[in-house]
């Protein structure tokens, strides 16, 4: 008589343990989807730093689309009038600014931290904005909630500080970069919120 009530009991069981698995919600150690060469998303963007001496800040909000081949960025002033727009592929970067010529370089660290004060790693980003990074040692990086942080190859300071709502896998919210560089721009930190539908 006791063998039917264990085996209902063994299902039971099993059937629970399959609803926890498999319910809703992500778990605080799944790592972030693979990383996607194609992908769009907006968010908002501060930057603080020293150049030369003096502290400044600038703070906008942006649209970013890559592809295999280029990236594409669209910055906004806090009120939504156009900032700029930066297209970057693997030899060159323009920027165009309103009523001004547009500029070049084969870096768009170096143009943007000649145009704006502060340097914008876009090469990085490509990765970083989904989670994954190289880290100083070589090796590949994935984040997680349980494994938020790296320095990157490139000497940035990675913290992925929180993540989408119901989004299964993971994807991030916030990222916290910053980096002791030296010449004329030190001491960058980088906060950047992504909007939800990345």
């Amino acid at each position: 008589m006791l063998k039917p009530a264990i085996a209902i009991l063994s299902l039971s069981g099993a059937l629970l343990a399959g609803c926890a698995s498999t319910g809703g919600g992500t778990s605080s150690t799944a790592a972030v989807a693979p990383y996607r060469e194609a992908l769009t998303l907006s968010g908002r963007m501060s930057a603080s730093y020293t150049r030369d001496g003096t502290p400044g800040s600038v703070t906008v909000k942006f649209d970013w689309r890559q592809t295999p081949q280029r990236t594409d960025i669209t910055l906004y002033d806090p009120l939504g009038s156009t900032i700029a727009t930066i297209a970057v592929t693997q030899n060159e970067a323009v920027l165009i600014q309103n009523g001004k010529e547009p500029r070049s370089a084969d870096s768009i660290d170096a143009l943007t931290a000649q145009t704006f004060g502060w340097p914008l790693p876009v090469s990085g980003l490509r990765e970083w904005l989904q989670g994954h990074a190289t880290a100083e040692n070589g090796q590949r990086f994935t984040a997680s909630a349980a494994n938020s942080s790296v320095t990157t190859r490139d000497g940035w300071q990675l913290n992925f500080v929180s993540w989408q709502e119901n989004s299964d896998p993971p994807k991030p919210k916030r990222i916290d970069l910053e980096r002791a560089a030296s010449g004329p721009v030190t001491d960058i930190t980088i906060r950047i919120a992504l909007d939800a539908a990345n």
